[in-house]
């Protein structure tokens, strides 16, 4: 479901806007998805890192295991 609104934005802004497409609402909405879309993957990334960090030990110790085995990495 659509829902109608209102934002104010700079005139140089929407110059920009209708520049680049003639339909203001399908342009907002597709930076707004690929704004969400950033912020989302930089939430996942930082998960991904903490839980790698929290395990870096264990997988280090796994890797020096291989190593001393003589196998591959």
């Amino acid at each position: 479901m659509r829902v109608k609104t209102s934002v104010t934005l700079p005139s140089t802004l929407l110059k920009e806007t209708d520049h680049l497409d003639g339909n203001r609402s399908a342009f907002l909405q597709r930076a707004a998805l690929a704004y969400i879309g950033k912020h989302v993957k930089s939430e996942l990334d930082a998960r991904d890192a903490a839980i790698l960090d929290r395990v870096a030990e264990e997988l280090n110790e796994e890797s020096d295991a291989l190593e001393f085995q003589g196998l591959p990495k």
